[in-house]
């Protein structure tokens, strides 16, 4: 008998959407000796612990526990730490990164803001005292030194805790050495601001002076005694941070990277390897161009290896640009209608595989994430694959259906794999192709069924995922629950059981669950994602009713019982369905939504609507606070239920409170939930339980008034 206690939203919050316990974060050794990885003790432990398989034989050891280097201490975490995590969407606890030297014999992390190394060949994991709170440690490929941040400076330490010192010091409160600005972590892929020479002599070192970004003051207004924090945020149409990039020797003699910051202000991605001289892929701000320079580390000067254009905008891809092994670019790029990978000038695959990411280059191939592209002749729905690609063709290394991600050096590749009739990921070890370990997981199994379809509705072929209850057996019509993120970068049809968790409860709970990944989402084809330029509410908008429609022509679903919840992109659509289509929605659940789009930063906003002060028409018809359909009393009301934290730095809670006032205007009744002390993420168990049964307990009353379509 399940109580209160052990429901599925409490186990859901307790064990973070049950990926706590699951192995991750791999790297593998380039002689193939040895995996290391992050796991934690259980399915219900936060605490990460680095670990390491041994090859052949496959066996586990423990490199370094957070509890006994802490001696049982609590983590303090610094400001700094802290929005790094939030940036990348950490929730765990202990040891949530590290990084190697080139032989992956050294291993570097934090804890509690202090320095920790561990010989992966079998050492004991030590503190190195330097100053701190320490961010991102890196050892140098060779392994004598690691360089980390503290204070804002870039320092570098002797590997055995000698000779510590600063190699570049902030010359300002407001200047940082060796991080990565808030739009570079939060919107480009791009989390870290140094990377080691190959040789271990000298670092790229990116200086960021916030200076001219517009301050943002976040307040507790639960604790009146505390002041806010001042957040540096760059809104569209506002200044970004001046980001500049040095070449910096142990010496600490420094020598500037020059290139055209005017005009291509955007440092999105940096390599450096010894197959060439360090890349950078910068982009112009409207990043309809950018550049792909080599820097002569002597100099500082660049020369351009590649250039790209694209009238609507230019995608960034993970991995990506990068040298071959023979000094060759390998770049994703959009071209004929497909995205496709090329190396040198010679594109690699075609219009059947839609690209992903790189996920290992080597001497003889390109190891791949794919998708089916536009052209292929029997689309995989919600599938990613990898794939070894070169010269010769293409091979697929993933072969059982589902979603699959990979890590890999010289023979050795670790597999992820996720499905739909297994809960969790399983971890293979493949030695030239052949299964020779599993990684363990710890995670919890949810004990929760997914009784999902995967299909597509609508003339435009929307991927779709339908999900019913597990206890429903007859062919009565039943409310129906749109439960979409549908918007850029956020694919949520998916051909993995636990993706589909969250949409199952709410089926079991009197619901036809529907999740739809209109034009805007990954996984398709360029155009399919480009289209929602200039017109991202209408677009996305108009995807979720024809595929609503189109789904009711063959599931029992009451078009008179229609809700919409969703957060973040998914909270701005769900209010938009509520406001804009009344005739077809009838309820929403809107959590953290974005609602004057002029609020959300430049790099995310500029590229689907352009600069605000040129094109405030397109703000004001895809903001929505600037709607109509809160002022105009021939619409019929909605019923609405706001959520937002309190302490969010991405979507600030001053969306949420312009909408409600807006609301408030027009005389139209809604409810606000504020979560205070809470970010955009919603980690602490109890609030992300009741966050899930007050949205069940707000819909069962939106919608039971309202009788069946008929």
């Amino acid at each position: 008998m399940t109580t209160e206690a052990d429901s599925f939203p409490r186990r859901h919050a307790r064990t973070q959407r049950f990926t706590l316990g699951a192995p991750r974060a791999f790297t593998v050794a380039p002689d193939g000796s040895r995996v290391t990885f992050l796991r934690s003790g259980s399915g219900t432990d936060r605490a990460n612990s680095l670990w390491v398989l041994d090859l052949p034989d496959g066996g586990e050891r423990l490199a370094a526990d957070p509890g006994a280097l802490l001696d049982g201490a609590a983590e303090q975490l610094s400001p700094q730490e802290r929005a790094r995590r939030e940036r990348s969407r950490e929730g765990g606890a202990g040891i949530v990164g590290y990084a190697t030297d080139a032989a992956v014999e050294l291993a570097s992390f934090t804890l509690s803001g202090r320095l920790f190394t561990v010989g992966l060949r079998g050492g004991a994991a030590r503190e190195i005292r330097v100053r701190g709170p320490v961010i991102d440690p890196r050892p140098a490929p060779d392994g004598r030194h690691v360089a980390y941040v503290a204070g804002g400076a870039l320092r570098v330490v002797g590997a055995e805790g000698a000779d510590d010192r600063a190699l570049a010091e902030p010359e300002s409160p407001n200047v940082t050495y060796g991080l990565a600005e808030f739009i570079a972590a939060e919107e480009m892929g791009r989390s870290r601001g140094f990377w080691w020479a190959p040789d271990s002599g000298r670092l790229l070192v990116a200086r960021v002076d916030d200076t001219p970004v517009r301050r943002w003051w976040i307040a507790d207004p639960s604790q009146p005694g505390r002041e806010p924090s001042s957040v540096a945020y760059p809104a569209a149409g506002t200044p970004n941070a001046d980001v500049r990039l040095f070449v910096i020797g142990l010496d600490g003699g420094r020598t500037e990277v020059a290139w055209d910051r005017a005009r291509y202000p955007y440092l999105a991605h940096v390599h450096w390897s010894a197959a060439g001289a360090p890349l950078l892929l910068v982009q112009a701000r409207d990043q309809r161009s950018q550049l792909f320079l080599a820097v002569d580390p002597d100099t500082g000067a660049t020369r351009m290896v590649h250039a790209d254009e694209d009238p609507t905008w230019l995608e960034l891809f993970p991995g990506v640009p990068c040298w071959s092994p023979s000094g060759q670019l390998v770049r994703i790029a959009d071209e004929g209608g497909a995205r496709v990978l090329t190396v040198g000038e010679r594109p690699l695959t075609r219009g059947q595989l839609h690209m992903r990411a790189v996920l290992d280059v080597g001497a003889d191939d390109v190891l791949v994430s794919a998708s089916s592209g536009a052209e292929a002749q029997t689309p995989e729905i919600g599938e990613v694959h990898v794939y070894r690609v070169n010269e010769l063709g293409v091979e697929r290394v993933s072969r059982e259906p589902g979603v699959h991600t990979a890590a890999r050096a010289g023979s050795v590749t670790v597999l992820v794999s996720a499905n739909l009739d297994r809960p969790g990921a399983r971890v293979q070890v493949l030695c030239d192709g052949k299964p020779v370990a599993t990684v363990r997981s710890y995670a919890d199994d949810p004990g929760m069924p997914v009784r999902v379809t995967l299909t597509e509705g609508g003339a435009r072929r929307i991927p779709c995922a339908v999900l019913m209850p597990r206890d429903y057996h007859g062919d009565t019509p039943l409310p129906v629950l749109m439960d979409p993120y549908g918007g850029p970068h956020g694919q949520r049809v998916v051909a993995a059981h636990n993706a589909h968790l969250t949409s199952q409860w709410f089926a079991d709970q009197g619901f036809a669950v529907i999740v739809a990944d209109g034009r805007g989402t990954p996984g398709r084809s360029p155009a399919w994602e480009k289209e929602i330029r200039d017109e991202v509410a209408a677009v996305v908008l108009q995807d979720q009713v024809d595929a609503l429609h189109a789904l009711a022509e063959r599931f029992p679903l009451d078009l008179g019982r229609v809700a919409m919840r969703g957060w973040s992109f998914g909270g701005y659509l769900a209010a938009l369905a509520a406001l804009r289509r009344p005739d077809v929605f009838h309820a929403a659940v809107v959590g953290a939504p974005v609602t004057d789009l002029r609020l959300y930063d430049t790099h995310y906003q500029e590229r689907y609507l352009g600069h605000p002060d040129e094109r405030p028409e397109v703000y004001r018809r895809n903001s929505l606070i600037d709607d109509e359909g809160l002022v105009d009393p021939a619409e019929p009301h909605r019923p609405m239920m706001i959520i937002h934290g309190l302490a969010d730095d991405n979507v600030v809670v001053a969306h949420s409170l312009r909408l409600s006032s807006a609301l408030l205007a027009a005389g139209r009744p809604h409810e606000v939930l504020p979560l205070s002390g809470v970010t955009h993420m919603t980690p602490q168990e109890t609030v992300a339980e009741n966050l899930l049964l007050l949205q069940v307990d707000f819909l069962r009353r939106a919608l039971a008034n309202r009788g069946e379509s008929g």
